[in-house]
């Protein structure tokens, strides 16, 4: 079972296991858009942003960033207690699982892409949210697998973009070159030379024309 709730916002979706056992698969079943967040040195939920496609950390607002803190500090037994815990974050695809590691447990591929935030306690904010809460059983390896399938076709179209797009620019360069080299012709020497020739040639043709026609007329004459 996995509890789903939607930001103030409601622009963005929180999601949470149960218990340890199902953060054990929220852990596996990651998107690429998910971050990760949890109270700092004490046992508490997984609690989970999906963020939206091509967004970082650095787009995250304060308020959102507040919901996520404040709804995982009050799923902690001993954080939700306290006025105020530290809460760390990271990205999904940040989250190390190795075979020695116990349910629940995670490590960090990047330490240094961890960011960590106070939390205070805040309940209007954990009761606005606890308002949206419902309650999933999705199948997350069938949403993995399709949104990774939807990642290929969106970059598969993107290389196609970026193709047709360079064949574009290519055509149009090969016709702005075409374009500069008759011009170039209409503007150059060896033209002014050719148009003489053909004048020469039209004289010549007109002498010779003019020619004939009397031999033609002596011809007659005699």
């Amino acid at each position: 079972m996995v509890f789903y709730f939607t930001s103030r916002c409601g622009d963005y979706t929180l999601y949470m296991g149960k218990d340890k056992y199902e953060n054990e698969d929220l852990i596996k079943y990651g998107l690429p858009e998910d971050v990760w967040f949890h109270v700092d040195d004490l046992s508490s939920a997984h609690v989970y942003l999906r963020m939206k496609p091509g967004m970082s950390l650095d787009d995250i607002s304060e308020e959102l960033i507040n919901d996520c803190a404040t709804l995982v500090k009050a799923n902690s037994i001993v954080g939700c207690k306290k006025s105020s815990v530290y809460v760390v974050y990271t990205r999904w695809k940040n989250l190390k699982k190795t075979n020695d590691m116990v349910d629940g447990q995670v490590g960090f591929f990047r330490p240094e892409n961890v960011r960590r935030l106070k939390a205070e306690k805040v309940n209007s904010i954990v009761n606005a949210l606890n308002k949206t809460k419902v309650e999933k059983h999705p199948n997350l390896l069938q949403e993995q697998q399709n949104r990774d399938a939807e990642i290929v076709r969106e970059k598969k179209e993107e290389r196609r973009n970026e193709q047709n797009a360079q064949k574009l620019q290519e055509k149009q360069k090969r016709k702005e070159k075409a374009e500069k080299d008759e011009q170039s012709y209409e503007q150059s020497y060896d033209r002014i030379l050719e148009n003489d020739n053909k004048m020469k040639s039209n004289k010549d043709v007109e002498a010779t024309e003019d020619n004939t026609a009397a031999e033609e007329y002596e011809d007659d004459w005699f």
